[in-house]
């Protein structure tokens, strides 16, 4: 009986039932309550039905009765999605340490770790799982992104191409071959990408395929048709969506209203110093992270979550945006030490041991800079700065994360000048109101004057000179965003003035910048 029904449960956790594998569970749990099966499966249960607070302590239950590997990967999974991300490490390696044999378990322990920014240890784990299943699209396509986080380009393309051998319709893959290199007119993937998005319905799909048409045809000079392909797909993006610019407007309105005098009251969190890269994203905060990163005293931890994180709980709103006008308004009744301490509790399971400091580079921590400031005196910001109308033709034509409304507006040329105008206002309303705190980094000048800009970098995060720094290149640490091809070259001109190649679709834009003041010769 007892067998029968957990093979029952999983059965319909499998074919996604998650209401009668919850009512199989609840079952076993009443009879009997001395065995983990029925509580670890009425907690996937409960997980699949997306209440993982409820989860939670049944799979804890279970795991505390018998810690297996399987329970223990399943469990950092949900502590994962609960943001528990401290626990969520050390049980995704205590799983592993155990040494699961089945392909899943691997393929969940790689996925928390990869979450956590560890993704040298990811890579070891979904490895494994494509050794023992190989034929598993999922597990490659996770190997293959790995591969290419770590710095194992070709070992990326060629799990992406046998994936697609198995399942030639897979867009992410193709995406994700299209962004690994630069094409050229005799190395490139253009008849294959326009056949696979001829037969294509799915509109994520379709728009992920026509992205990476339009790189590789930028790659190859055929700048007209991969406009064509990125105006299509963001057309339909935006509509899909129902972006309202309004929305954006309101929140830079209730940034600048709450700080407009004294913001968060209360001194701030004494002795952490992190480094907050902060500003429009496709600007040059990647290659800011590694230069800061390539130091000996510093380690980057990535894009974190954890100041957004903080001030939604600090707010207490209930809304699931995590952040709006009206958490922005709550947050100011947060004590600025209590605020700093949670962001360094969520940040320090993302820091590299053995460095005194981290980089933090998430560019939507621009709208945080006043709760930073506040609850991190001793913090370090600097803002990446980027030709108006560069910045707004490289966040065009880069696909973010498709789930992430920080960057909605960017299905949109006018709206992504709409919210580059708002961004530049904002930025000089910090400057106005931290006089002194923030530097401003330019692209174009780093660019140009690699080694002075990186001089006055070091020099505003207290860091010594180390000419290190100047080979950034070099590093071998993982980077996991969309520049991570252009940071593993040197330093160049290639992306400086991009825009013009498309002047008249970009002349609205320009037009705009004029009548707001904004310089765009």
């Amino acid at each position: 009986m007892t067998d029968a029904t957990i093979e029952a449960a999983e059965a319909a956790l499998a074919r996604g039932d998650a209401a009668h594998a919850a009512t199989l569970a609840m079952a076993l749990c009443r009879q009997r309550p001395d065995i983990p099966d029925g509580w670890y499966l009425l907690g996937l249960a409960e997980a699949a039905a997306g209440r993982i607070a409820r989860a939670l302590p049944l799979v804890q239950r279970a795991v505390t009765a018998a810690p297996t590997p399987q329970r223990l990967a399943q469990y950092a999974r949900l502590l994962s999605l609960g943001r528990r991300d401290g626990e969520a490490g050390r049980t995704a390696r205590a799983a592993l340490a155990l040494g699961p044999e089945d392909a899943y378990s691997l393929d969940t322990i790689g996925c928390v770790l990869a979450r956590l920014g560890d993704h040298e240890g990811s890579f070891g784990a979904f490895a494994a799982a494509v050794d023992r299943a190989p034929s598993d699209t999922g597990f490659r396509f996770n190997l293959a992104a790995a591969c290419g986080f770590t710095g194992r380009v070709a070992e990326a393309q060629a799990h992406y191409e046998a994936l697609l051998a198995r399942e030639p319709g897979h867009a992410r893959a193709h995406y994700a071959l299209a962004i690994a290199k630069r094409h050229t007119a005799t190395d490139n993937h253009v008849d294959r990408l326009e056949a696979v998005l001829a037969g294509t319905t799915d509109m994520l799909d379709q728009m992920r395929l026509r992205y990476a048409l339009a790189k590789e045809l930028e790659d190859m000079g055929r700048d007209a048709a991969a406009y064509t392909h990125l105006a299509t797909a963001n057309s339909a993006r935006k509509q899909h969506l129902g972006y309202d610019f309004a929305t954006d407007a309101a929140l830079f309105d209730a940034i600048e209203t709450a700080f407009a005098t004294d913001g968060l009251r209360g001194a701030g969190l004494a002795g952490p110093a992190p480094i907050f890269v902060v500003g429009m994203p496709r600007t040059g905060t990647t290659l800011v992270d590694r230069i800061l990163s390539s130091h000996p005293e510093v380690g980057s931890a990535g894009e974190l979550q954890a100041m957004p994180l903080a001030v939604k709980e600090a707010a207490g709103t209930r809304s699931r945006i995590v952040v709006d006008a009206a958490t922005i308004r709550a947050s100011l009744g947060a004590d600025p030490a209590v605020l700093g301490a949670r962001y360094m509790e969520r940040a320090t399971p993302h820091r590299p041991e053995g460095k005194a400091r981290f980089v933090d580079k998430l560019p939507a921590n621009i709208l945080y800079v006043g709760h930073i400031l506040h609850a991190l005196p001793q913090a370090r910001v600097i803002c990446l700065r980027r030709h108006p109308m560069d910045t707004v033709w490289s966040n065009y034509k880069n696909l973010f994360a498709l789930s992430s409304a920080y960057y909605f507006y960017s299905n949109d040329l006018m709206d992504t000048a709409r919210y580059f105008a708002r961004f530049d206002r904002l930025m000089a309303f910090w400057q106005r109101r931290f006089p002194g705190r923030i530097l401003e980094l330019g692209y174009e000048a780093l660019v140009a004057d690699q080694e002075g800009e990186t001089r006055r970098l070091l020099d505003h995060c207290g860091l010594g000179w180390d000419a290190r720094t100047l080979a950034f290149h070099e590093n071998q640490a993982a980077v996991a965003t969309p520049s991570a091809a252009q940071v593993r070259r040197p330093i160049n001109a290639d992306a400086v003035g991009r825009w013009q190649v498309h002047a008249e679709a970009m002349a609205p834009v320009r037009r705009f910048f004029e009548t707001q003041g904004i310089a765009v010769d």
